[in-house]
């Protein structure tokens, strides 16, 4: 299960282009929480916290504690980073989207696929690995969400590969995508392919070469 960090917000009245110049002057990233039946709200967060937390997550899909502060209350609310935008050139965040959830709904998100292991067909007769899928959508109860898949790719041969049926996903978690989508696979070297045909036209040029010399000599 994907584990449950804490962050701090605050609500915020003013919106627009002015309003988030003055969020990210006093060292905050503007953000929005929707979802779980409740009104948008726009929100704060620390710049600094939120670098914090987002350097130490392991996958893509992260579970928020966020307590948000309301002129003197404060409440908690379980939530999901779906999307941080980030600057073109500096890479500073400039937006962070928070969906609420609830432990007895199910949400949708996106896990990382890490691969484990060296292929037995990658060490002992020089395949490659190739990984086409790096990420699948799944679907589960939030206490359920796990931080990344791993994937064991140790047994695999030349020309065997895992698909989307094929992943051993934790109790309680779906995979919404076509199972037969080829996740990982394990191709033939195409130095090893291209050796066979090269070695074969190698006697016809040398014969070739010899006619012309005869020809010469005529």
């Amino acid at each position: 299960m994907a584990n449950q960090v804490k962050l701090t917000a605050r609500t915020r009245a003013e919106s627009g282009r002015n309003a988030v110049k003055r969020v990210r002057s006093r060292g905050a990233v503007p953000a929005v929480i929707y979802g779980s039946r409740q009104t948008p709200a726009n929100l704060e967060v620390s710049k600094r916290d939120l670098e914090v937390l987002l350097s130490h997550a392991v996958g893509e899909s992260i579970l928020v504690d966020l307590e948000i502060k309301d002129g003197e209350s404060t409440k908690n609310q379980l939530s999901l980073i779906q999307e941080v935008q980030h600057h073109a050139v500096r890479r500073e965040i400039l937006h962070v989207d928070f969906q609420a959830v609830s432990m007895t709904e199910e949400i949708t998100a996106e896990i990382t696929i890490e691969t484990v292991g060296e292929s037995d067909g990658v060490k002992n007769h020089g395949g490659l690995l190739e990984q086409s899928i790096r990420s699948i959508e799944i679907r589960c109860l939030p206490q359920n969400l796990p931080e990344l898949l791993k994937v064991d790719v140790s047994h695999l041969k030349v020309g065997e590969s895992i698909h989307i049926r094929d992943l051993v996903l934790p109790t309680g978690v779906t995979a919404t995508a076509d199972p037969d989508l080829t996740v990982i696979i394990v191709a033939e070297s195409k130095v090893s392919a291209e050796a066979p045909a090269q070695a074969a036209t190698a006697p016809e040029a040398i014969k070739e070469k010899k006619s012309e010399g005869a020809d010469a000599k005529k």
